[in-house]
């Protein structure tokens, strides 16, 4: 680190005044800082680009103007999207002189969505934002409008029209069809991810009750692929879908629609036998991660309908206490919807709504609708409210258990795990924790160091897979209890972030297949609970070297096979057999060697040796010298460590639930789906 001795210095010629003031015209300021506007210039930025044209589709759906929308992947990493809708306005636009359809493309704030009359009544995307902003970070953009009886097009690079839009022939329909080269100078990636863009457009096409989305790859070196989406049934096939491999307690799932001064508040839910909730709220289609006031709406009408149907049908006994939020949401699947007219979001990428009249809207039409439900079906109830009384048990005996291992001096730092290597630094945004798999591995670790900010834990065996177990029995395993001492946050709903000690918790195991299991259960353990620590981004996992790779006295060390091969073909020569640990110098020396007279023939020996490449395979970390650690896998400025995010959380729930539950079947069939996918399997 270097310290600024200029701080706080002032200058004769320092001045600052008008000329200082910079003004970004049209759609430079989206170049100049294209993280304000889309989120990032990284994988997720780019598909932003996607999701904000798709958008002014899903309006126009939502309007009641258009019936299909269409994503296509095409050659040289061009895109094309398609809606059937009215087609953005061609004619002169009043204010800028230029077409309605120029104005949309080149200014910011400029659309639909503004005003009143003619435009939309709900909507999502940016606000007039959006497609200016996929038209500002594309190196190439084509606008063909089908509108008036005729087709119009019109040409953009980097955001600046090539020629002015003109007609090019006659039409029988309505739509428009934007195609789009993302910029390269701007996006750090380019390559789109179809999976990715399949989840959204499903995503799509169940909120919006009707619509048709075709999404199609047409890109050079893929195979073509087509896929439909419609769901008449909305929210609730949205909901079948998500429980498809679990266990309900009600078959019918609850469905509930209604508008309210304008607004349209659509909820459905059911419940399954696991321990986890599955909660998406959505706002005008647009997905608010973080909820907001809707999903504060839901959860009050939630507990409190579940309590009073409870009591009055003596599910609860008298001297029970209430059930809390925590006992109703688990095993909960359930969707919140709602689409109005001015929503307030926090923050560019809308994951909070913060419009107030939600919460009442919400709370109104979802109580009274799930309370008629209840009434309707009371063995379907029963069975809800047994689940949550089940889990109130459990949540009383997890306290009790917390209570007696957790105790407050022992998150303070008082009484740390003995095997539990501490730093010295007690400065947490300088501190990193490393999971160790093993004794062996934690000794290398232990020497290798940086005593002053790395803290080694090791774990002795697999910890116990938390996708099955209740916080009672995972606290009972001393694995898990060392590891939630070591962090000093607590966990759950008592988990704390703030005194988190080590802001990188790194986990480091085996390249082998026993490593993947225990990285595995230390994933869904920290997930499942100690998802704060994960989405404020504090885990990562180290990426140890596959291979040490030595000719004579050069040293070097590969983390893939690809890296391997690159290295081989670097340092040239004979390569040998892979082996375990034995000295390039002394292998295949005869006997007596250096005592014979033959002096001539030892140098060439010793020559031949050493222009050979001897290859070692690592499979454990206990194979590395401390040395040979810190410099591979510890040493800040040499390691390779990949940092844990989230994208889409209700997909990630899915894939723990089905990899670490308890049903077979769909495990099965995703480990013989993935099967062939899998590269240096060690068994």
């Amino acid at each position: 680190m270097t310290k600024d001795n200029s701080m706080g210095k002032k200058t004769a010629k320092s001045t600052y005044g008008a000329d200082q003031i910079t003004v970004l015209e049209g759609l430079e300021p989206v170049r100049k800082r294209p993280g304000m506007y889309i989120g990032s210039t990284s994988a997720t930025g780019l598909h932003h680009l996607i999701w904000e044209v798709v958008d002014n589709g899903i309006d126009e759906a939502m309007a009641g103007s258009a019936t299909e929308i269409g994503v296509s992947l095409l050659p040289g990493g061009m895109v094309e999207i398609f809606d059937n809708g009215r087609g953005i306005p061609v004619d002169m636009h009043k204010v800028t002189g230029v077409s309605a359809l120029e104005t949309v493309l080149t200014k910011l704030h400029a659309g639909g969505k503004f005003g009143e009359g003619g435009g939309y009544k709900v909507s999502g995307g940016l606000h007039g934002v959006g497609v200016s902003v996929v038209n500002a970070l594309s190196e190439y953009l084509k606008a063909e409008v089908h509108r008036e009886g005729k087709i119009w097009v019109q040409e953009y690079a980097k955001g600046i029209p090539q020629k002015k839009i003109k007609a090019i022939g006659n039409a029988k329909d309505t739509c428009t069809i934007i195609t789009f080269k993302p910029d390269a100078t701007i996006f750090t990636e380019t390559e789109f991810n179809w999976g990715k863009i399949l989840d959204r457009l499903r995503q799509q096409a169940y909120l919006t009750k009707g619509i048709t989305i075709r999404a199609s790859d047409r890109r050079s070196g893929h195979r073509e692929k087509d896929y439909k989406f419609h769901f008449e049934g909305g929210i609730k096939s949205y909901i079948k879908a998500l429980n498809r491999d679990e266990t309900v307690k009600n078959e019918t799932v609850f469905y509930v629609e209604k508008e309210v001064n304008n607004s349209k508040v659509e909820v459905a839910l059911q419940y399954n036998d696991q321990f986890n909730e599955t909660v998406l709220a959505f706002a005008n289609n647009i997905n608010n991660p973080e909820g907001g006031t809707h999903l504060i709406g839901f959860r009050t009408a939630l507990t409190r309908t579940l309590n009073s149907y409870a009591r009055n049908h003596n599910l609860i006994k008298e001297k029970e206490e209430n059930l809390t939020g925590d006992d109703v949401r688990e095993g909960l699947t359930a969707i919140i919807s709602v689409k109005l007219t001015d929503p307030q979001f926090e923050g560019q990428t809308k994951s909070k709504l913060g419009n107030a009249e939600m919460k009442t809207y919400v709370e109104q039409v979802f109580g009274d609708g799930f309370l008629i439900f209840l009434e309707e079906h009371p063995k379907e109830a029963e069975a809800i409210i047994s689940k949550c009384v089940l889990s109130a048990q459990a949540r009383i005996a997890a306290r009790t258990a917390r209570t007696a291992i957790l105790r407050k001096g022992a998150l303070d730092g008082m009484t740390l795990p003995g095997k539990l290597a501490d730093c010295s630094s007690r400065h947490p945004e300088e501190c990193e924790l490393y999971i160790v798999e093993g004794d062996s591995a934690g000794g290398s670790a232990k020497q290798g160091r940086d005593r002053k900010f790395q803290a080694i834990l090791p774990l002795r065996g697999k910890i116990l897979n938390v996708e099955r177990a209740r916080l009672d029995k995972m606290l009972a395993n001393n694995e898990i209890k060392n590891l939630v001492i070591a962090l000093g946050t607590n966990i759950d709903e008592q988990f704390d972030l703030s005194k988190l000690r080590y802001h990188r918790v790194i986990i480091m195991t085996d390249a082998d297949v026993d490593g993947a299991h225990i990285r595995t259960l230390l994933l869904t353990l920290f997930f499942r609970h100690f998802n704060p620590l994960v989405a404020n981004g504090n885990l990562y996992i180290a990426q140890p070297p596959l291979y040490q790779i030595k000719k004579g006295a050069a040293i070097k060390y590969a983390y893939s096979d690809e890296e391997k091969e690159k290295v081989i073909k670097e340092m040239g020569g004979e390569v040998m057999e892979i082996e375990e640990k034995e000295d390039a110098e002394t292998q295949n020396l005869p006997s007596g060697a250096e005592e014979t007279e033959d002096v001539k023939e030892t140098e060439e020996i010793k020559k031949k040796t050493a222009n050979r490449i001897t290859i070692q395979r690592y499979k454990g970390l206990g194979e590395m010298n401390p040395t040979q650690l810190w410099e591979t896998t510890m040493n800040p400025e040499q390691r390779i460590v990949k940092q844990v995010t989230v994208e889409d959380a209700a997909a990630a729930d899915k894939i723990f639930d089905m990899l670490m539950g308890d049903d077979v079947a769909p495990r099965k069939h995703f480990i013989q789906t993935h099967a062939k996918k899998v590269e240096n399997l060690d068994i």
